[in-house]
C-alpha cells in the first residue's frame, strides 16, 4: 500500500522550456539564442550550479560575464527563471487531497534560483511535507544517495513510495532502489496510474491549473 508520493517538479508540477529563457536572455544580450545557449551549456554551470557548488550571485555573473549581459541580478533571476510555464501540469486541488492521506515529497534537480521562483509565484508547493532538492544535497537524480534521502524522508519502506519522474533514466535509478517510479506523460495518464495502486484522492467538479503570479 503506498504511504508517500514523490513528485519531480519540472515537466511533471509545473512545465518548463529552456528556450524561453534562451530567448529572453537574448532579448538583452548582442547574442542570439543559440549562441547564449552554446556558450552557457559549454561553461558547464547548468550542472555545477544544479549540484550547489556556486552560488546564485556568483552564477549569474558567470553568465552575465559569458554572454555580455549587463543586467541587474533580480533581473537576471527573472531572466533566468522564464523558462517555466504560467499554468501547472496538475491541479492545487489534486495535491491538497493527496495530502489529507498521503506524506508529499519533491524531489529535483533544481537550482537555488529556480527553486525560490517557483516557490514563491506557484503557491501548490505549500501541499509538500518536504524537499529533496540536488542543490542541497549535492547529487542529482539517478544518484542512489538523492533516492536513498527522499525514502528516509518518506519514513516508510521504498516499496510503499510511489515517484513520478518525467525522464526514463530517474524513473530506473528510483526502481533500482525499490520504488514504484512511473515516467510522467500526461495528467490523465497519472490519475489512472494512481487509481491503479488504490492512491485515493477527490476533486471538486471543476478545477483549474495554477498560474504563476
Amino acid at each position: 500500500m503506498i504511504q508517500a508520493i514523490i513528485f519531480d517538479l519540472g515537466n511533471v508540477l509545473i512545465p518548463f522550456d529552456w528556450k524561453r529563457g534562451y530567448g529572453a536572455l537574448a532579448e538583452l544580450c548582442p547574442h542570439p539564442p543559440e549562441e547564449a545557449r552554446r556558450r552557457i551549456k559549454e561553461s558547464g554551470l547548468f550542472n555545477t550550479f544544479e549540484l550547489g557548488r556556486i552560488e546564485p550571485h556568483e552564477l549569474a555573473r558567470r553568465v552575465c560575464s559569458l554572454i555580455d549581459l549587463d543586467v541587474s541580478f533580480e533581473r537576471f533571476r527573472e531572466l533566468w527563471s522564464s523558462i517555466f510555464l504560467p499554468e501547472t501540469n496538475l491541479p492545487d486541488s489534486m495535491l491538497a487531497s493527496l495530502h489529507l492521506n498521503y506524506r508529499l515529497l519533491l524531489l529535483s534537480n533544481t537550482d537555488a534560483i529556480h527553486f525560490g521562483w517557483v516557490t514563491e509565484k506557484y503557491p501548490l508547493l505549500r501541499h509538500f511535507d518536504h524537499c529533496v532538492l540536488s542543490f542541497e544535497l549535492g547529487c542529482k537524480k539517478p544518484a542512489p544517495k538523492i533516492y536513498q534521502a527522499a525514502i528516509a524522508q518518506a519514513g516508510c519502506p521504498a516499496p510503499q513510495v510511489f515517484f513520478v519522474d518525467d525522464i526514463a533514466e530517474n524513473v530506473e535509478g528510483a526502481r533500482q532502489l525499490g520504488i514504484d517510479a512511473l515516467q510522467f506523460q500526461s495528467r490523465e495518464q497519472l490519475e489512472a496510474e494512481m487509481q491503479s495502486r488504490g492512491i485515493r484522492y477527490t476533486l471538486p467538479s471543476t478545477d483549474f491549473n495554477d498560474r504563476a503570479e
